[in-house]
């Protein structure tokens, strides 16, 4: 088999199996919802247990970066599926609520898969289609829309503890298809004596952490978001579990699938100009989501008239919709910088920056629920996703935008090299 035919069966199997483990890993953003109701938890608790393998899958990250480039990817991606196997089956079984969190946080160990199967699929193609690469296999992402088309229907019909059974299963044949399929190149393995903590050293470096700060909104904010929007479709509108998981999915599907299309651009016109308009798009979005339902009274001529502000589940929908295309878009140019201007250590880069966004992950859907049981306000969840925004906003303007001319006859040649 020659080399592209390799690269592209490296692409396909890698994607079909960064899918399942995304599926595997934003689980609990459903059977999270009925074992909330068992063990009667509160919104904070319920945010600590649909965050809890987002930790696990975060904190790996960096080190499955680094033994990817120093052992291959192929043998690191199939070793973390196989590990996962007994804990995604042991999970229906769990009773009490410390048994789901210690469960979880061997489950969620799928989670980074990202890190080892980025510069896997990176080194097979040449540097000029590397976004477009990652972006195809970073489509794996929309595995958080697959669950919630495949848990809701297990849960209604079987239970939630069908759920993990089911996951283990599939998990064990896309681990086979991925063995069988995958392919060794010796020339892309980076021979390194580098410790680990020489390799946090890259943290340093004013840009990595800058990137760091891009992903924690669109990856760990789509993450979060993924595992949050069932529970706020059932208690702000009103819906049950198969409605609301489909409705959740107009953000989690696009979020996914679309991630091709943002390293296509990314390659097309620069990591910095898509990255640019990515964050403003997603500023406006969370501004309005943002707004919460609100009755007021207004003292007219003919006495008091009564007015209802807020957004309906379309508007709502629609702009969650818009949402997951910026972030499908936005986590792709982020790693179209990293590609660029770190192309020898691209593994530990992007396992350090994807450690980033996999603990905004992690640390997001806390704050949601404490948010929640501290104000009351659903919406408080996007209210502090638009504080975000506005940092990373702010910084890239000091950083990147006062330095670059977005206008006049030198524009365009920035925005096909920077």
């Amino acid at each position: 088999m020659n080399k592209g035919r390799q690269a592209l069966s490296v692409l396909l199997v890698s994607t079909l199996a960064f899918t399942v483990c995304f599926m595997v890993w934003m689980m609990f953003g459903v059977i999270g919802i009925p074992i909330r109701k068992a063990l009667g938890l509160n919104a904070t608790e319920f945010g600590l247990l649909t965050a809890t393998p987002v930790l696990t899958g975060s904190l790996i990250r960096v080190p499955l970066g680094i033994w990817t480039d120093k052992y291959g990817g192929r043998v690191v991606m199939a070793t973390l599926m196989a590990t996962t196997v007994p804990a995604i089956w042991l999970m229906g079984y769990a009773t009490a609520y410390w048994h789901f969190l210690v469960i979880g946080l061997f489950v969620g160990l799928a989670g980074g898969s990202f890190s080892a199967g980025t510069p896997y699929v990176a080194r097979w193609f040449p540097k000029n289609r590397q976004g477009f690469a990652m972006g195809i296999y970073g489509a794996g992402n929309s595995g958080a829309a697959v669950n919630k088309f495949v848990a809701p229907a297990l849960v209604v019909g079987f239970g939630w503890a069908m759920v993990p059974q089911v996951y283990a299963a599939i998990m064990l044949g896309a681990l086979v298809v991925f063995w069988l399929f995958s392919h060794t190149d010796p020339a892309h393995l980076v021979p390194s004596n580098t410790r680990f903590s020489d390799q946090l050293k890259m943290l340093r470096d004013p840009r990595v952490l800058k990137y760091c700060q891009y992903y924690s909104i669109v990856f760990g904010g789509y993450v979060a978001l993924s595992l949050w929007m069932v529970q706020y479709y059932v208690g702000e509108f009103g819906l049950e579990i198969r409605s609301a998981a489909l409705l959740a999915a107009c953000f989690s599907l696009p979020g996914g699938l679309l991630r091709a299309v943002g390293g296509w651009l990314s390659d097309k016109y620069g990591a910095h100009s898509v990255t640019w308009w990515v964050l403003w798009v997603s500023w406006i979005c969370l501004f309005l989501l943002s707004y919460p339902q609100t009755d007021f009274s207004i003292l007219t001529a003919n006495g008091p008239a009564q007015f209802h502000l807020g957004l309906n589940v379309y508007a709502f929908t629609g702009l969650m919709f818009l949402l997951g295309i910026a972030w499908a878009f936005g986590k792709a140019s982020v790693f179209k910088y990293i590609s660029d201007e770190y192309p020898s250590n691209i593994g530990t880069v992007s396992g350090i920056v994807g450690l980033a966004g996999g603990l905004g992950g992690f640390v997001l859907p806390i704050l949601f629920g404490a948010l929640m049981d501290l104000t009351g306000i659903r919406s408080s969840a996007f209210m502090l996703m638009y504080g975000i925004v506005w940092v990373s906003l702010i910084w890239m303007y000091w950083t990147e935008v006062r330095r670059t001319e977005l206008m006049g006859k030198n524009a365009s040649q920035f925005a096909l090299h920077g």
